[in-house]
């Protein structure tokens, strides 16, 4: 495993994912060391999503290989769960639209309370766990930049009234509540203005600063970001100049949990074996 005191490197080499009707992606490579910033860009339909989850360890590659952290893929698909978060991934790790900012962030510091603390932990009294929740949202919103004050309604803003921006960076705090040291970001840019999009970005440099490893599915990849691309005639991982050389390792469990259901195409009439294998693999691979 990497002596990386927090983020972890992300290696890949012809890196590829099968569905029963064609290549969701195919021949990606990829070496970031931790801390790295990494844009997975591509066109709509070409696997981007599938990458990102294949990487984190939530879906099964089917050729090549690919290590995180310095665990291998897909041998060691649990562990990269749990060195790993999600922040939203339409159809996999959604914010609830009902929900409050305030019961998002509650339910994640149970849920991130039951999963990390030992015995002797969850036995404090309840005044000092409730400071320890407090302490770790607090520490999440201010890494991810989310000031509760200036929401419409403060912590108790549902999650349906927050502007696109607003909901991305509430996804990144969830995540960062777990101290995970692979943070990965679905469709960053969809939706967001020129001036918000570079507000998105600054978030995701931040966080890599922090040491935290960040796969970001865009769009456009920013020229300070190693991008891979899941264009099949470019599937590769490059850097900006002078890009750091490559060092060589939510929720526990083995894989093999259903995944959702794929929704149907809203595209043209005929379908691209690659975008049709990228919806099965998302429909029929195993992820946590």
């Amino acid at each position: 495993m990497d002596s990386s005191p927090h983020g972890a490197a992300v290696t890949a080499e012809d890196f590829g994912l099968k569905g029963p009707r064609g290549w969701a992606f195919r021949g990606v490579s990829v070496a970031a060391r931790p801390g790295a910033l990494v844009a997975v860009e591509g066109p709509s339909g070409s696997g981007r999503t599938c990458l990102l989850l294949a990487l984190t360890g939530r879906m099964r590659p089917t050729e090549g290989h690919a290590e995180v952290g310095g665990l291998r893929l897909p041998k060691k698909m649990a562990a990269v769960r749990r060195l790993s978060a999600l922040g939203p991934v339409t159809g996999v790790n959604e914010l609830d639209p009902a929900l409050t900012v305030a019961e998002h962030l509650r339910e994640r510091a149970l849920l991130q309370r039951r999963l990390d603390g030992s015995l002797r932990a969850l036995l404090r009294p309840r005044a000092v766990r409730a400071a320890e929740a407090r302490a770790r949202i607090d520490t999440a919103l201010d890494a991810a930049g989310l000031d509760l004050e200036t929401l419409p309604k403060g912590a108790r803003t549902s999650v349906r009234d927050l502007e696109r921006l607003e909901g991305l960076r509430l996804s990144v705090g969830l995540a960062l509540m777990g101290s995970p040291r692979l943070l990965a970001v679905d469709d960053m840019d969809l939706k967001l203005s020129d001036a918000e999009r570079a507000e998105a970005w600054e978030l995701l440099r931040s966080v890599a600063r922090g040491g935290t490893t960040v796969l970001a599915v865009c769009s456009e990849a920013p020229e300070d970001a190693l991008r891979v691309t899941t264009a099949a005639e470019e599937a590769t991982g490059t850097g900006p100049e002078q890009a750091p050389e490559p060092e060589p390792e939510p929720e526990p469990g083995d894989g093999t949990e259903a995944a959702p259901e794929a929704g149907p195409g809203t595209g043209t009439e005929t379908r691209t074996d690659t975008e049709e294998g990228a919806d099965d693999a998302i429909a029929e691979t195993g992820r946590a």
